[in-house]
């Protein structure tokens, strides 16, 4: 995103996050009249030790001086979790990566990553890119998700595909919750690599042809590694419970491995390998 991009964006941020600060957690009292939800701009300015002047330009996303310091204070203020102040800290301060450093080409999987993808036998594993662009998969998540290699290699987009492929809207029973998790991640990366404009490509794809999407996106929610249970109701296997763990692979690729792991208080775990072996006798679903 360029530098009037990146500033909208930031202004669009803290707005958003000013309304989700109640104003009795900051001690302020409950009988002024709001015509808005959450802090007002001089209430932050208040909290965060500036004038009401400076932080009211800096949420128009006007261009001024800005310092790590007193983003601390502002992040404080608005009560941000450790992701959302790294999501602010890559807006305020430009700190994303350098654009010339970006690769087109898909990041290749390490055989010792192969390795554990193909061990996690019956955990639904997906291995995606800074973009989420899916590079990776074991053969649990062909069963209970799609057969990814039947998509289009520049189609198997994680988001999009939430979007776009029906398998996946009839298949989370808690669609919204499910989306928001891979939501989060993106918006995570869409701050760090603030200067590569595929990202502003891609969002205004998205925008413009799924109407569903832009109200999810406007919340705002950001997170490295969202740690969420997820409802499924497949196909042929019924009601499954799943724990979505989501890493980040160390090495110089940007990868990140999402498991989905059976919830242990249910019968996931007994259905996927019933699914994946169909010599076994299909487990009714559950009600």
């Amino acid at each position: 995103m360029n530098h009037h991009t990146r500033l909208q964006v930031l202004s669009e941020f803290l707005t958003k996050q000013r309304a989700k600060v109640q104003p009795e957690s900051v001690g302020l009292p409950l009988g002024i009249r709001r015509r808005t939800p959450g802090l007002r701009r001089e209430e932050v300015a208040q909290l965060a030790g500036v004038s009401t002047t400076w932080y009211t330009w800096l949420e128009q996303g006007r261009d001024i001086k800005v310092s790590a310091s007193v983003l601390d204070c502002i992040a404080a203020a608005l009560q941000l979790t450790a992701d959302e102040r790294k999501y602010l800290y890559s807006l305020a301060l430009d700190t994303g990566s350098n654009i010339h450093a970006f690769q087109e080409e898909l990041p290749q999987i390490s055989p010792s990553l192969q390795h554990i993808l193909q061990e996690l036998k019956h955990c639904p594993t997906i291995i995606s890119d800074r973009r989420c662009q899916i590079v990776g998969w074991n053969a649990a998540a062909s069963h209970v998700f799609l057969d990814f290699k039947r998509i289009p290699v520049e189609e198997r987009n994680m988001i999009q595909l939430l979007f776009t492929r029906k398998e996946f809207k009839s298949l989370a029973g808690n669609w919204s919750e499910f989306v928001q998790g891979f939501l989060s991640i993106f918006r995570t990366y869409y701050g760090q690599y603030v200067d590569d404009p595929w990202y502003e490509a891609f969002l205004q794809d998205m925008r413009g042809n799924h109407p569903e999407f832009n109200p999810l996106w406007n919340q705002s929610q950001v997170s490295s590694a969202p740690d969420v249970i997820i409802e499924f109701r497949h196909a042929k296997a019924g009601k499954m419970l799943f724990h979505l763990t989501s890493l980040q692979v160390q090495g110089s690729s940007d990868l990140r491995c999402s498991i989905y792991t059976p919830a242990p208080e249910s019968t996931t775990a007994l259905k996927l390998q019933k699914l994946m072996n169909p010599k076994h006798p299909s487990l009714e679903a559950e009600s």
